[in-house]
């Protein structure tokens, strides 16, 4: 099965360098017509240029394909909003949604300005929901929306120095949570990419070997695929150095303790039962988890909610 992205039309934010431009390259070279977004600044978001993004046009017309570069700041609802205006006036749809644009400030928690936590959600969280709030109606009508948001290893598992990164990544695995239940009637899907990869983000992180292996090219064939037709819903797809799993959050059985019990020590004398991973269970939405307890309780209790 070949993948394919005829008559599509894909935004793809930060797309100027790194991941963002082999997404943007990958989604030309099988059909999509993109907007190339980049505002062009430095690594910590600082500056600002559309040469970026008009490099990576140049070389998407070079070999036949069809784009546009936009300099819009994703975290400037107004100019987000007129790069969706210009692609709609241009192609008539927006079919992909690629949230890449990202920022780094890193330091321990104890050192961390506020202004520098607030940034970076400000780029990472807020920026992916200004952009997928632009085109949600559009998707909604056309009845066809796929969207991405990249979420990373720091947001699910923690990186020493990137509290502020962490927690816009994290917060991205959430909103797509709740949007893949409000989309899905309308096919739209929503996914998540937690990628790494060389690039001018990790340089100066890694060994040059490790950087070799870890092309941006080999995490973009993942973000292709959860963004095409026939691409998932809910999924965090992790991608590197050719190496592709999902990342799952689930929840123990945990116990039940009967009104008279529910106090701290016990809770502190089950611990060994309550964080016991046989039987964890991956939940797709909020209220099961709701309803595990409801459960437990009923039948210690002898209750019928049936009803």
């Amino acid at each position: 099965m070949s993948i394919r992205f005829d008559n599509r039309v894909a935004i793809v934010t930060g797309a100027g360098n790194g991941l963002g431009r082999t997404h943007a390259l990958g989604l030309a070279a099988r059909g999509a017509k993109v907007v190339v977004n980049d505002l062009g600044g430095a690594r910590d978001g600082t500056g600002g240029s559309l040469s970026a993004a008009e490099t990576v046009v140049a070389e998407i017309k070079a070999a036949g394909g069809e784009a546009i570069a936009n300099g819009a700041n994703v975290t400037n609802v107004d100019e987000v909003n007129a790069m969706v205006a210009e692609t709609m006036e241009k192609w008539g749809r927006v079919d992909i949604l690629v949230n890449n644009a990202g920022i780094l400030r890193d330091k321990t928690f104890l050192k961390m300005e506020i202004e520098d936590f607030q940034t970076v959600i400000d780029v990472h969280l807020m920026g992916s929901v200004n952009c997928t709030k632009a085109v949600w109606e559009i998707m909604r009508e056309q009845g066809y929306g796929r969207i991405a948001m990249t979420t990373s290893s720091s947001g699910l598992y923690g990186n020493f120095g990137q509290a502020n990164y962490g927690a816009a990544k994290l917060g991205l695995v959430g909103f797509m949570n709740t949007l893949h239940l409000e989309g899905a009637k309308y096919d739209i899907r929503v996914n998540a990419l937690s990628p790494v990869a060389g690039t001018r983000m990790t340089e100066d992180i890694m060994s040059s070997d490790a950087v070799d292996v870890l092309t941006p090219e080999s995490v973009s064939a993942g973000l292709i695929y959860l963004v095409s037709e026939d691409g998932p819903n809910r999924t965090v797809l992790a991608a590197g150095a050719g190496g592709y799993a999902r990342a799952v959050i689930t929840e123990t059985p945990g116990i039940y303790l009967k009104p008279d019990d529910q106090t701290p020590e016990n809770v502190a004398a089950n611990w060994e039962a309550i964080v016991s991973a046989e039987g964890a269970e991956e939940y797709t939405m909020g209220g099961q988890q709701s309803i595990k307890f409801v459960g437990k309780a009923a039948k210690a209790l002898g209750l019928d909610i049936s009803r």
